[in-house]
């Protein structure tokens, strides 16, 4: 039995990154439809979702705010903030398949075994396209941070899907920094995308 890890949200403007980790057999996994969460509709991820409980060994995740974000991503580190996360879903024993989002498969990997102690590590792209336990955990990466949305619209309101892409996200943060001098909470103030949207050369964190 292998674990598989995966995040959702290292994009977005708004809200946080989610990382989970899902232990299993292949099998199992593959009989309740688990695919890279990507490839699923909302519904359908959800239905997975709720299935895995019983199909599964572990399930386990973290979220990472958007001020822990920014931390990182001001001094580059974007992907050892990811690999610190992870290693803390990762214990002793045990075999685990990374989605590796560092360019560099071999240097991320030594970083992970590094940091977990466990050399039972592989980090490979498009791990979530190839492995059904990574396959599960963007599944419950994605509807976790889905709903860690949805708790931030109820608060702040609509504003799209959240990605630099997307104009209504784009056309949000615009109207909200227009009328309150002030962006809007749980936006990463690190994104490069805001000093176009607000034209501001400093934005203080």
């Amino acid at each position: 039995m292998a674990c598989g890890i995966d995040e959702a949200g290292r994009g977005p403007l708004i809200g946080p990154m989610v990382i989970a980790k899902v232990c299993g057999e292949s099998e199992k996994l593959k009989e309740i439809g688990v695919k890279d969460s990507k490839l699923l509709s909302q519904n359908r991820r959800e239905e997975i979702f709720n299935k895995l409980g019983e199909h599964s060994e572990k399930i386990d995740y973290i979220i990472i705010p958007p001020e822990t974000i920014d931390k990182y991503v001001l001094k580059g580190e974007l992907n050892l903030m990811e690999a610190r996360y992870i290693s803390l879903l990762i214990e002793k024993e045990g075999s685990y398949i990374v989605d590796c989002p560092d360019t560099n498969e071999a240097r991320f990997q030594d970083l992970l075994i590094s940091l977990s102690g466990n050399h039972n590590i592989t980090a490979k792209h498009k791990a979530d396209l190839i492995y059904p336990e990574v396959g599960a955990a963007s599944i419950v990466a994605k509807v976790i941070r889905e709903k860690e949305i949805e708790k931030i619209k109820e608060e702040i309101g609509e504003f799209g899907s959240g990605y630099p892409s997307d104009e209504r996200t784009i056309r949000f943060i615009s109207e909200y920094y227009s009328k309150n001098k002030v962006l809007p909470p749980y936006v990463r103030k690190s994104w490069r995308t805001l000093k176009r949207i607000i034209n501001l050369d400093n934005i203080e964190l």
